[in-house]
């Protein structure tokens, strides 16, 4: 314990002088939580609309002025004809289109539902269909308030909806907990890796080596400074979180800090591995690029799982952020405990021993 006493002393000092892992220590988490939520936006706001208005009625015209109004509705082409409609779709001016048909108003008055053509874009198939659910949401709300004006009895087709865990649908708090998972990978996997093969380059690795220094003691001296730094940006990101966009877990937050350990361990293991491997920090950096991206593509950070080939969801099972990003959504928006989530933390400390074993093994004292 002297002795890793001495060499943490020793790694916090290199540590404060480095100037770049210092600056990205605390910059990271602020760019990262700062800013992520803000260009990471899947939101559709001012989605195009066409409307064909057969019907030139009081009530079609209100009809396209809520949907201008909306904040998630831009009325892009207000034409007569069906040519002009799609021709706007066609030229990207207009993400969907719907046409009001004739005596559309008159049929609501003699209690009629008419149905309503609305075609969306399918190129770009998610604000397609966001875009005609925004008309349709308009439309049921214009259609209520003319309904409590003019008394006229309207069939109500229209279902009750609720959003759970994201009642307003802010992709911020979907993307949140989950870019932690970007900081731990960084801090906790390779600026470690960077810096045993920085040592390595110098030829300062050397003089531990003929020392009578433990590989566990020289290790954890190694490893120990970045999983605390780990769980000061883990902080840091929940108080980011909190304070600039007032999300706050409903779960456990020692929950979180538990999952964040297991997951820096699983990372410093991964990246000591990497870097037992590596004589250059060129050939660590590309390794670590190639691991993040995979990481990131097949983890679930940007898209769900859900929505990937069969294939590719088979493959997110040996992707060890898949569990991480699991247990941190679920305890921030739907509030899960540890018991609800046994299995993503067993499946964490499952790879977490793998890779701490993978770089015990790889590490050699001599070349």
């Amino acid at each position: 314990m002297r002795i890793l006493k001495a060499l943490l002393i020793k790694e916090f000092i290199m540590l404060r002088r480095d100037a770049f892992l210092l600056r990205t220590i605390i910059l990271l988490p602020l760019v990262v939580m700062l800013v992520l939520p803000l260009v990471a936006n899947m939101d559709v706001k001012n989605a195009g609309i066409a409307v064909v208005d057969n019907d030139m009625s009081q009530l079609s015209r209100r009809i396209i002025a809520d949907m201008d109004a909306s904040e998630h509705l831009s009325v892009s082409e207000s034409s007569f004809t069906y040519g002009e409609a799609m021709a706007a779709i066609e030229d990207g001016r207009a993400d969907a289109m719907i046409t009001i048909p004739q005596g559309y108003a008159r049929q609501l008055q003699e209690g009629h539902l008419p149905k309503l053509d609305i075609r969306a874009n399918g190129v770009d198939a998610t604000k397609g269909m966001l875009a005609s659910r925004y008309a349709l949401q308009s439309l049921g709300s214009t259609l209520s308030q003319w309904k409590a004006e003019t008394g006229y009895y309207i069939p109500d087709t229209r279902a009750s909806l609720l959003y759970m865990f994201n009642p307003t649908l802010n992709y911020r708090n979907y993307m949140i907990p989950a870019l932690m998972v970007v900081l731990l990978v960084v801090i906790c996997g390779i600026l470690p890796a960077l810096n045993l093969v920085t040592e390595k380059e110098f030829g300062t690795i050397e003089a531990m080596n003929v020392t009578p220094v433990g590989k566990l003691t020289f290790v954890l001296s190694k490893l120990i400074p970045f999983w605390i730094t780990g769980l000061l940006v883990i902080t840091l990101g929940i108080l980011v979180g909190w304070l600039v966009y007032g999300l706050k877990p409903l779960g456990s937050v020692p929950a979180i800090y538990l999952a964040s350990f297991i997951f820096s361990l699983l990372m410093s293991g991964l990246g000591l591995s990497v870097a037992n491997r590596s004589s250059t920090m060129l050939q660590t950096i590309f390794v670590c690029f190639a691991v993040v991206i995979v990481f990131m593509l097949m983890g679930g950070l940007f898209t769900p799982i859900e929505s990937m080939p069969q294939w590719a969801q088979y493959f997110t099972y040996i992707v060890p952020p898949r569990y991480f990003i699991e247990i941190m959504r679920s305890i921030y928006l739907k509030g899960a405990s540890m018991t609800d989530l046994w299995i993503d933390y067993a499946a964490l400390c499952g790879f977490a021993l793998l890779f701490l074993l993978i770089s015990a093994l790889t590490y050699k004292k001599r070349s």
